[in-house]
């Protein structure tokens, strides 16, 4: 079952000016250390954080609650698969919430996938709840 689904779309060029601008005081606030490592050594960085920006909006928003009750930028991180596949992290009071809204004997799976065309940048989150195997 679909407990959420969340979308964001992100300018590029206004990540890439308060990359400029704020540079480490925004890295730092918003990106865990895995997500600016990554970030940093792509050819696109601007590209690179705007992606992961939308996509932890969405996810907020997949949440129920968008960037408010607690969440922080930080409580949702994303990984790639060696296959490149985004895969979305929650930890603190964003998996207390994906906890709360999965139903008794399901867990809860968050799917994601990013895109870019320059110059913006777009998620989507679905939040799915299956049955736990026996």
């Amino acid at each position: 079952m679909i407990l959420g689904i969340g979308t964001d779309l992100a300018n590029i060029d206004r990540i890439a000016g308060t990359l400029e601008r704020f540079g480490d005081r925004f890295r730092n606030r918003v990106f865990t250390e895995t997500e600016q490592r990554k970030a940093e050594r792509r050819r696109d960085v601007a590209g690179t954080y705007a992606k992961r920006w939308a996509a932890k909006e969405a996810c907020s928003k997949a949440l129920g609650t968008g960037l408010r009750m607690g969440i922080s930028w930080k409580d949702m991180s994303l990984t790639n698969l060696p296959t490149g596949q985004p895969v979305m992290h929650v930890t603190g009071w964003a998996k207390e919430r994906l906890d709360a809204m999965t139903p008794p004997g399901h867990h809860a799976i968050i799917h994601v996938t990013l895109t870019d065309d320059h110059p913006w940048a777009q998620a989507f989150v679905v939040i799915e709840a299956l049955p736990k195997q026996r």
